[in-house]
């Protein structure tokens, strides 16, 4: 097989984003023996569609049977996997020798994955998998890229690691924490991830005196680990003889599955095209742009290149929220109609972005709801409404806006339109300290990127400009009328 990108399906909708932004495979659960409880799954029916769509893109769809199993668990099993045969299933995976038993006595012709909750960290045990007749193992996050080789070299079997994604700060994700304080067991599917909750430390002999561990402004994070991302990796790990990158995340956004799904796949399609002009790879600078914009930890290679050092914990990170998916586009009033997950407003900067596209910011100057009504914001999920957009959008494509002072680092401008070509030279010899956008050259609508340090410097230029150019100055002030 050639290299697959493999990405988490929590839902119908999330398979859909998954196989439209890059995927060549998605792995998901049906509603019982998966370790995801919480991710919303998926019926048999709705499985049933989401594999024949996939098939009918020439993707496949793999099936998460990877709880640790109980007596209970098997009374149901050998009808369930017949079921997932019957569907067309690509392969199940699988961490229970139990559950591997059965299957194999049960559907013998459908393929198997070993989980990565079975702890495969060297060649011996690949190896036992590989007699056993597994067609893939799912490698054990803890390894090294020497060790990755090491197995590649020893054993002939499909392997896959994971490239991007939360870590579990348990061992190959064997934690019992979530089952002490909760009573809901993470090795089946329930983990109610309380590694990240808020902890603080309490003296015996000073009850109700709680003493953190580790303080932000939002609290105490004892236990969390950080995400992984191996982006930079990706040509090593093509060297190393991996045959799928994983990327986790069946509980996360739309938008998380979409945006790492399309950055992962320019990764390894650039990796490949290198390797075959005989050229270096490079990891470029939009990836990592791309990746600011989800929710996530700060990244870490994990064990790649060796034990981790003692980084901090920290809080979630997320620069942009998802606001919207486009649903459709209408070229001739160049007119976006948006699905709203998260609340939209007139005089918002949006940042629209597609599969193979490059993002591009606009304004929301007007807005309309399904009716035509005119409206000043759109606050309840999935309404429907229609912006003007200054470039062709498709179905699908994302929508999401700066966040958490994402908001303070653009001016938004207008000037006369015919002044738009200089103000771009104007900035470029105060040595770049803000970056134009046009968005709307019609109306001489521009957005000039700054940073913290750069923004009062670049309104003193907008102010000794030889032709007027007035931007917003408070967040719910309109963009006044055009100058002359």
């Amino acid at each position: 097989m050639g290299i697959e990108l493999l990405a988490p399906a929590g839902n119908p909708e999330k398979l859909a984003m998954a196989l439209h932004y890059g995927a060549d495979a998605v792995y998901l659960a049906g509603k019982e023996l998966g370790l995801r409880a919480y991710a919303g799954n998926f019926t048999s029916e709705e499985m049933a569609r989401g594999i024949a769509l996939a098939h009918e893109q020439g993707k496949k769809v793999y099936v998460t049977v990877n709880i640790f199993a109980h007596n209970r668990d098997f009374a149901n099993l050998p009808a369930y996997l017949t079921e997932l045969r019957d569907m067309g299933a690509d392969a199940i995976l699988v961490s229970d020798p139990g559950v591997f038993a059965v299957a194999r006595r049960t559907v013998p012709d459908l393929p198997i994955h070993i989980s990565t909750q079975a702890n495969v960290t060297n060649a011996e045990s690949a190896r036992f998998w590989a007699d056993q007749g597994a067609k893939r193992i799912v490698l054990a996050r803890e390894l090294s890229l020497a060790e990755i080789r090491e197995i590649r070299q020893a054993v002939d079997i499909e392997l896959e690691v994971f490239v991007h994604g939360a870590m579990c700060m348990s061992y190959s994700g064997r934690c019992m924490i979530s089952d002490y304080l909760t009573g809901r067991g993470a090795n089946r599917g329930e983990c109610a991830q309380a590694c990240r909750w808020k902890y603080a430390l309490v003296e015996e002999t000073r009850p109700g005196l709680y003493l953190p561990v580790e303080e932000d402004e939002r609290g105490s994070y004892v236990f969390n680990a950080r995400d992984l991302c191996l982006l930079p990796d990706i040509p090593a790990l093509i060297d190393a003889g991996v045959d799928s990158f994983k990327i986790e995340g069946r509980m996360k956004s739309v938008h998380y599955v979409a945006t790492v799904t399309q950055v992962y796949r320019r990764a390894v399609d650039s990796a490949l095209a290198a390797q075959v002009a005989g050229r270096p790879s490079r990891t470029l600078t939009s990836w990592w742009e791309e990746l600011a914009k989800i929710s996530h930890r700060p990244y870490t290679q994990g064990f790649l290149h060796g034990p981790p050092g003692q980084e901090p914990d920290l809080p979630y990170r997320r620069d942009y929220d998802f606001v919207g998916v486009v649903q459709a586009y209408d070229a001739q009033k160049r007119e976006a109609e948006i699905e709203v997950r998260n609340r939209i407003r007139l005089g918002d900067i949006l940042e629209l972005a597609g599969p193979g596209a490059t993002p591009f910011l606009t304004i929301v100057n007007e807005m309309r709801d399904d009716e035509g009504n005119a409206i000043d914001k759109a606050p309840r999920p999935h309404q429907r409404i229609r912006i003007r957009v200054p470039r062709p959008v498709a179905p699908l494509d994302l929508v999401r806006r700066p966040k958490d002072g994402g908001e303070d680092s653009f001016l938004k401008v207008r000037i006369n339109p015919s002044h738009i070509f200089y103000l771009d030279i104007i900035l470029e010899g105060f040595g770049h300290l803000g970056v134009p956008t046009t968005v709307d050259k019609e109306a001489g609508l521009v957005l000039i990127r700054t940073t913290p340090d750069t923004r009062e410097e670049v309104i003193r230029v907008l102010e000794s400009l030889p032709w007027p150019a007035v931007w917003e100055r408070e967040e719910d002030e309109m963009l006044p009328s055009p100058p002359n």
